[in-house]
């Protein structure tokens, strides 16, 4: 039995389609997605539902990511704003224009019902973006920052390779979980295409939203399995590009 987990997929259902089959997943594997389901590619309401339906068979986590929370707030509460427009809203928009209201009050059911993290019985933890007390996620006075920070990860990124853990500078967040793993900000950003780690920091956004492919990884071994890059399987799309 596997634990997998999967990057931000920002509407791309196909790529999602690509990596479930190419890491051969089971109904015996544990799968825990990071989050953003949506916004991008033209398929958000899709893979809603295709989530939906893969939690009656499967064992699943979904965490909450910051563009499924404004997808939240448009369906549930009629707010959108300019800025979730220009970062892949636009998209979504146009999609659910075709989705029945009874597709989309299971679509806010769902979002409801989307976790802040996910910590296992191994002190893994797994979250869209990140957390900002130093003393962890019990202690976190702002949620909203665990499907919108990016401290965490620019901090992982910036730290000494050579300092050790005992180190009175080291920062206290990477002594807390064994393994932390996160979406949210693409490692496309520094050159990558393939999960990274910084310190105890998985970062598993590959960049699908953008000219990257779509990652579902073994948290115990570290195989990864990818789809092909987003604009080739949506030739006509732009994505958030």
């Amino acid at each position: 039995m596997r634990t997998l987990v999967i990057g931000d997929i920002h509407g791309g259902l196909h790529a999602l389609h690509q990596i479930m089959e190419r890491a051969a997943v089971t109904k015996n594997d544990t799968l825990i997605f990071l989050g953003d389901y949506v916004d991008g590619w033209s398929q958000s309401p899709q893979v809603i539902d295709f989530l939906i339906e893969l939690n009656k068979t499967h064992n699943c986590v979904f965490i909450r990511g910051n563009h499924d929370e404004l997808l939240r707030t448009w369906l549930d509460e009629s707010k959108d704003n300019l800025l979730w427009y220009k970062h892949g809203g636009e998209a979504t928009v146009l999609a659910y224009a075709n989705v029945s209201a009874a597709t989309k009050l299971k679509h806010i059911e769902f979002l409801h019902a989307l976790e802040d993290y996910h910590l296992d019985d191994a002190n893994r933890l797994f979250i869209h973006a990140g957390f900002t007390n130093m003393n962890g996620i019990d202690f976190e006075y702002f949620p909203k920052l665990f499907y919108w920070d990016r401290t965490l990860w620019e901090t992982a990124l910036a730290l000494d390779k050579n300092m050790k853990i005992d180190n009175l500078l080291y920062p206290k967040r990477f002594t807390l979980y064994k393994e932390i793993y996160i979406g949210h900000t693409p490692v496309t950003r520094i050159g990558e295409t393939i999960p990274v780690q910084m310190a105890c920091v998985w970062n598993i956004d590959t960049g699908a939203a953008f000219k990257g492919p779509l990652t579902i990884m073994d948290v115990a071994t570290k195989e990864f399995w990818q789809s092909e890059p987003l604009p080739s399987l949506y030739p006509n799309e732009k994505g958030r590009n």
